[in-house]
């Protein structure tokens, strides 16, 4: 498997990870989007960041699905209630996994969101 994104050919994993983490960009994060059936809205733009920094910024630590909630608790006040299926709005196939997917980052190899 492999995207097209912007005349590149982009090597990916046998479940569509990104293979080099620097061939990000928004664009490809697009094109991955679109081949998983999903659109990105602001809130998932929010995900994806906090996943990048995360990873990046904090020696490769690729949060779970409670701790993502515990975040954007903080973030997205304009929201009654921030609970998984928040996140499962934008990510349905699964916040962790799919997220990090678009995100560009490796797959995770927990198996739930606790």
């Amino acid at each position: 498997m492999s995207y097209e994104v912007n005349d590149n050919t982009l090597e990916t994993t046998a479940n569509g990870y990104l293979v080099n983490q620097e061939d990000w960009s928004e664009d490809v994060a697009a094109a991955i989007a679109e081949a998983e059936g999903i659109t990105l809205s602001d809130k998932a733009w929010d995900i994806i960041n906090f996943l990048r920094d995360e990873y990046f910024n904090n020696g490769g630590n690729q949060p779970n699905e409670r701790n993502m909630v515990k975040h954007f608790k903080g973030v997205w006040t304009d929201l009654d209630k921030v609970d998984t299926k928040a996140l499962y709005v934008h990510f349905p196939m699964g916040p962790a996994k799919q997220a990090s997917k678009v995100a560009g980052l490796p797959e995770t190899k927990r198996k739930g969101g606790y």
